[in-house]
């Protein structure tokens, strides 16, 4: 793509933005006027560029991985650590998976327009709810390029207008993502202010996006807990966030050993960077004697640094000593913190006091713990007998999620175009009126 080419190794600074305070209002008020039109786009012409979107990013992924290669070489110069680099690298795989991601999102039900709950009263009046787009969403995000492709679709399909706000780390890598989404808007006549890219690595720009509360519906934050904390105190508009990903598997008495091992090494090592990695591992304690050796084996193998309590240092002496820091910490790295607990009670109890509300899960034989599980635990995603490395919006048939929120408002768990909707009401009558 001849528009790829020639901006890659383009320096940001370059750029002629000389007052970042009009340049962010003029997204703002692109973006708003824009709004209007993409809410009422139909469900085909949203596909079509969701598919030309997706077919842009095929044919332009050598472009994709040299953009991405410049950020990489720049980001291990300034010495980011392994999670960061593990979440900025572009490769074949992901970005097939983000053009993939493209096409569930099209594949998948519109929700705007949809109506429920539709109830006929005494007064003679039909009341429905429709299903509408927010409006217009900022979504502000470290390292990921892939949330440049995922952030858009699901904004697209479900009819909201974005700006985008990406991390110095990755600029080249969304500048390339960002043309293709370019491409794709102007093949299916969709206003291209649809999609903005904030094109300033200035962290004045995320402050006076967060000033936008005439032009900005909702902001959605993806990064480090800093990140998250500055935007949720000084954001004006409404925030949907998590700041931790500290995730529990509890071991349960009598659990099938062999695999409940598996679970446990695959929740932590699947992907140490991601939200949904395992953190700390909790074992009852009539399983602690024969299951905590092995694991001790197993993670040993795979580089992973466990750290244990007392009572996992007398069966284990060779682990290091929890501090009472560990227990809420989010690692993002092969660090794992380990505890023995007495019973369910307890396993429930150490989640509710160290968790942050993002995904637990318990891996057990028995159904009836498993409910008392599912129920007692207060966390977006809670899981039975399952990696909390699902903890992802394609595995959970979203096709691509825009984050995933702890908030107990709107929206839980892994956002995907419904969680972009709300309700309003529809009320028809036959000119009907209250006597």
């Amino acid at each position: 793509m001849t528009e790829l080419i020639q901006s890659k190794g383009a320096d940001v600074s370059e750029l002629p933005i000389t007052d970042i305070k009009s340049y962010v209002r003029g997204l703002g008020m692109s973006a708003r006027l824009a709004a209007g039109s993409l809410s009422i786009a139909s469900s085909a012409k949203k596909n079509e560029a969701l598919f030309a979107i997706a077919e842009a990013i095929d044919l332009n992924a050598d472009a994709l991985l040299q953009a991405n290669a410049i950020d990489m070489k720049r980001a291990e110069t300034h010495s980011l650590d392994a999670a960061l680099l593990d979440r900025l690298e572009l490769n074949t795989q992901r970005i097939t998976a983000m053009a993939d991601g493209l096409r569930s999102v099209a594949a998948q039900d519109d929700p705007v327009g949809s109506l429920s709950g539709t109830t006929l009263r005494p007064s003679g009046l039909e009341i429905a709810r429709m299903r509408v787009p927010l409006g217009v969403i900022g979504v502000i995000y470290e390292s990921r390029p892939n949330v440049t492709a995922d952030a858009a679709a699901l904004c697209i399909k479900s009819g909201n207008v974005v700006i985008l706000r990406g991390g110095s780390e990755a600029v080249e890598s969304n500048r390339a993502i960002a043309g293709c989404i370019k491409q794709g808007l102007h093949a299916a006549q969709l206003p291209e202010a649809a999609v903005q890219w904030v094109q300033t690595t200035d962290r004045e720009a995320v402050g006076e996006l967060l000033k936008l509360d005439d032009c900005i519906d909702v902001i959605i934050p993806r990064g480090g807990k800093g990140l998250v904390q500055r935007i949720s105190e000084q954001a004006r508009v409404p925030v949907i966030k998590h700041l931790d990903g500290i995730c529990h598997v509890f071991i349960d008495e009598g659990a099938d050993r062999s695999r409940a091992i598996d679970v446990a090494l695959n929740a932590k090592t699947y992907r140490y960077g991601i939200c949904g990695s395992m953190e700390t591992l909790l074992i009852h304690e009539a399983e602690a004697a024969l299951s905590l050796p092995e694991l001790v084996r197993e993670f040993g193998d795979k580089g992973v640094e466990l750290r244990g309590c007392e009572r996992c240092l007398q069966i284990s002496p060779a682990m290091l000593p929890a501090t009472p820091a560990d227990w809420d910490t989010e690692y993002l790295g092969p660090i794992l913190s380990v505890r023995i607990v007495a019973d369910i009670d307890a396993a429930m109890a150490h989640i509710a006091r160290h968790g942050s509300g993002h995904t637990d899960a318990i891996v057990t034989e028995n159904m009836s713990r498993a409910k008392r599980f599912v129920r007692q635990v207060d966390s977006s995603s809670v899981m039975v007998n399952a990696a909390t490395c699902f903890a992802d919006g394609a595995e959970y048939g979203l096709g691509a999620e825009i984050g995933i929120s702890t908030n107990r408002m709107h929206v839980r768990g892994p956002v995907g175009a419904l969680g972009l909707t709300c309700e309003k009401y529809v009320v028809t009558g036959d000119y009907t009126t209250r006597g």
